[in-house]
């Protein structure tokens, strides 16, 4: 403590010994600054004692006497605040230093909490008003006295008023804070905050702001360090930028402003930047258009700039050749070159190979159809569809007969053209759960397929052929199990094979497979139902529906079933009831002759056509 007093006395005495040596203004030394509007901001909470307020109220009228007081010069208001604010006059009230002294002497303090953010937005919104004596290109200087930390925020409303362009000085006392302080000041906060311990010494800041306010100007004969303009205030300058510049952080150096970069510009290409300014450009092979902003493509094709044979492709300053379908472009890049493929490739037709421009197709002779790979030919098209087969491996089956569905499937497997790009097969068995025996990618020959089948395990237990309709749906022929894109237009064929009653409901997936465009095929032997038999059959239900009695005879539905998968092999339809009957066994001889009698006329015409080709060949002879 007595090292503190020894410290606070001798800085008592350096400012003595200032204040002595400094000349005392009269009328001949008033502060020749320039008009200044002037606005103190004076604490008087409880925490203000009565002789520090009465230091407080000298502090402000030594100020007064070095500065040239007048309503052409220097303007000064006076406001009080603690938990209110009080002007105790206004910038406008006083033109002449007595009666400001004597305005300034008949304050009495308020003595109550310390609002200071409410008395910053007093003096932005009232005192600092043209109503009130504020000349709009005056500079606005506020100084702020306080002892104590605000108990109100400062911040934002500080912030605002200097952003009006108020520049504000803050002066802390004692217990002042000095983050309150800093949050108040206007940078830099070396020349605008200021924190002595007493209020006896508050006349240090008086000595300071008076060589400030009344100093000489610092653009002159300061090393200011602005890279393009100085700018003085009272006691103070600020560093501006020409035009097309923004001034930096550091306050004194200038950055060109780029348009360009800051995507403030409206060309459609290239942006060039100048300081503040931009021209536009364009790209290579484009042009700028008139309205200096826009690009056009130099288009060679169009302007006939080209030597092309056939077709010029443009591109933005430059071109391609390219030919017309069928012709193929020559090594110098510009002419084309007719191409018959039908006699330059292993076309690999079976009957005739037909030229198009740039390729070819194959034709198949008079009654027989082209089949998938496009070059062979057939009498049956069927060779070109997606199956899946849905069994039942219910224990109502039993082992014996499960063995007897197995042949059957081989047996359907044998009447068609399995293929990668023919036929593809996959199985499914259900009971009471269902099961992907091999998907439709797994094989790609009939013998595989009749392989794998044979070792399918016999699954025993429920019948869910509802659930095995949904997957089928949803798995079996999805494009993941092998199924071809529906855009292909290949047929996807459903054939479900079942001996007894379903234990769940088929409807909402036999109406969704066959609302998907699968054709649904049902076997029923034994128990079937044959309503549930008909609901899961496409139309018309009598060419896709099969039954029988008892599994001795799906031999004979697999034969039949063929008819329907591949009709151009018959032309009339067998409907398989029980084989032993009689009737039936008629009806079956009847269909097979009247389909042996359409197969020796089609011979027979063959025949006549092989005989009208040979005359053609001899002829040529």
């Amino acid at each position: 403590m007595k090292q503190l007093r020894a410290i606070s006395g001798f800085i008592l005495l350096t400012m003595a010994v200032l204040a002595t040596a400094r000349p005392k203004a009269g009328p001949e030394q008033k502060c020749k600054s320039g008009p200044v509007d002037l606005v103190f901001l004076i604490d008087s909470s409880r925490s203000v004692r009565p002789h520090e307020f009465e230091t407080m109220r000298k502090f402000m009228i030594d100020i007064l006497n070095t500065l040239d007081i007048g309503l052409d010069t220097t303007r000064v208001g006076v406001v009080q605040y603690s938990s209110q604010v009080r002007s105790e006059f206004f910038l406008k009230t006083h033109s002449k230093l007595d009666s400001m002294v004597k305005g300034i002497n008949e304050i009495i303090p308020l003595a109550q909490g310390t609002m200071t953010g409410l008395a910053i937005k007093y003096m932005m919104n009232e005192a600092f008003t043209i109503e009130q004596g504020d000349r709009p290109k005056v500079p606005n200087v506020a100084v702020i006295v306080t002892d104590g930390r605000p108990q109100d925020r400062v911040a934002e409303v500080a912030a605002e008023a200097r952003e009006k362009g108020i520049e504000i000085f803050a002066v802390g006392v004692a217990r002042a804070d000095m983050a309150s302080l800093r949050a108040m000041a206007s940078p830099p906060f070396e020349d605008h905050v200021f924190l002595v311990e007493s209020f006896d010494l508050i006349h240090q800041f008086g000595l300071q702001f008076q060589d400030k306010l009344c100093g000489v100007d610092l653009c002159l004969e300061s090393d200011h360090g602005c890279e393009h303009i100085c700018e003085s205030s009272p006691g103070s300058y600020q560093c501006l930028c020409l035009s097309g510049y923004t001034l930096n952080d550091d306050g004194k150096t200038c950055a060109a402003i780029d348009l360009c970069a800051e995507g403030k510009h409206d060309c459609e290409q290239v942006c060039v930047s100048s300081p503040g300014s931009f021209t536009c450009d364009c790209n290579k092979g484009y042009q700028l258009n008139d309205d200096k902003k826009t690009c056009s493509t130099i288009d060679l094709c169009a302007e006939g700039k080209h030597d092309c044979e056939q077709i010029c492709i443009s591109a933005p300053g430059v071109f391609t050749c390219d030919c017309n379908k069928g012709f193929k472009l020559n090594q110098d890049k510009k002419t084309c070159t007719n191409m018959e493929m039908c006699n330059t490739v292993k076309h690999g037709c079976e009957h005739q190979c037909v030229n198009t421009p740039g390729s070819y197709y194959c034709i198949c002779p008079e009654g027989q159809l082209l089949q998938e790979d496009g070059k062979s030919c057939g009498t049956c098209k069927s060779a070109n569809i997606d199956l899946v087969l849905v069994i039942d491996g219910s224990k109502s089956v039993r082992p014996q007969n499960f063995e007897l569905v197995k042949k059957f499937v081989n047996q359907v497997v044998d009447s068609l053209d399995v293929s990668a790009h023919g036929t593809r097969v996959g199985l499914v068995q259900y009971s009471s759960r269902v099961r992907t025996e091999f998907p439709l990618n797994k094989y790609h020959t009939a013998e595989e397929i009749k392989a794998a089948v044979m070792k399918v395990e016999y699954m025993e237990k429920g019948t869910m052929t509802g659930l095995s309709l949904k997957h089928m749906l949803e798995n079996s022929f999805s494009e993941t199990e092998g199924a071809r894109p529906a855009s292909r237009n290949i047929p996807r064929v459903g054939l479900v094979f079942t001996d007894g009653r379903s234990q769940d409901d088929i409807s909402e997936y036999a109406k969704k497979a066959k609302e998907a465009g699968i054709t649904m095929y049902a076997v029923g032997v034994g128990k079937a139902v044959e309503d549930e038999l008909r609901e899961i059959a496409s139309e018309p239900v009598e060419k896709h529906f099969y039954y029988t009695t008892d599994f001795s005879a799906i031999s004979t539905i697999a034969e039949n079933l063929k008819l329907n998968i591949c009709p151009e092999e018959s032309q009339g339809e067998i409907e398989v009831k029980d084989p032993c009957a009689c009737e039936n066994l008629v009806e079956f001889q009847q269909a097979t002759m009247n389909s042996l009698e359409q197969i020796t006329q089609k011979l027979s015409g063959m025949t006549v056509r092989l005989e009208q080709l040979e005359n053609q060949l001899l002829s040529r002879k």
